[in-house]
């Protein structure tokens, strides 16, 4: 095993080894499916992590600690656990490209997360969002957004300061409505709309589809 590299996947663990977290020199940790109900402070010392990888378990909260990992750049997954919030620290998580928030409880979207200004890939799929801030339009170098099957019945305006977004996936969501600037979004590549039965589908759709967008229906 690597000295810099850590990978604990399904090891039944239940709670983390307190050797782990002295381990302050890794730069990725996998601790995915481990029944883990709890993450210690003290993982905030792992100050050279790039990739973290919590997912897969029955959290409920993280530590305020995640936030001094300013190292972590490439990959954070939190997804299949039961969090619903994030602690307020996550906005100074603002090198990290991929974030990975599927398949948890969020009604509310966490508001930290868009001070992660450095975000290319956002998967906030199977939760329970009802409602997308308008501040998400500040990440302007995401890429790919991933909003399948929650309860979405409408988009933020700002989401036209996505310029850099290639793919949006809606599906299973209850949209009444898409706001037109999704149409004026100049990278876009992919618009997935698939089991959205409460929409009808606007105009300015197939004039996406005649410039080369890809859109499911």
């Amino acid at each position: 095993m690597s000295a810099r590299h850590l990978n604990l996947w399904k090891h039944s663990l239940g709670r983390v080894p307190d050797s782990v977290w002295e381990q302050t020199k890794l730069e990725s940790l996998v601790l995915a499916d481990n029944g883990l109900t709890a993450i210690s402070s003290a993982i905030g010392a792992m100050k050279n992590l790039r990739t973290l990888d919590l997912g897969h378990n029955q959290l409920t909260e993280l530590p305020e600690t995640v936030g001094d990992l300013g190292g972590l750049t490439d990959f954070l997954y939190l997804h299949d656990n039961r969090l619903t919030s994030l602690p307020s620290s996550f906005g100074e998580l603002k090198r990290l490209r991929y974030l990975n928030i599927s398949e948890n409880g969020f009604s509310a979207f966490p508001e930290p997360v868009t001070g992660m200004t450095s975000l290319v890939e956002l998967r906030a799929a199977d939760n329970r969002l009802n409602v997308l801030p308008e501040s998400l339009g500040g990440l302007s170098k995401l890429r790919e957004l991933h909003l399948r099957n929650n309860l979405l019945t409408s988009l933020p305006d700002s989401l036209k300061q996505l310029r850099e977004l290639r793919q949006l996936d809606l599906r299973g969501n209850p949209l009444g409505v898409l706001p037109a600037a999704i149409a004026g979004l100049p990278r876009l590549e992919k618009l997935d709309l698939r089991w959205v039965t409460t929409l009808t589908i606007p105009l300015w759709v197939d004039e996406l589809e005649e410039r080369g967008c890809l859109v499911y229906r």
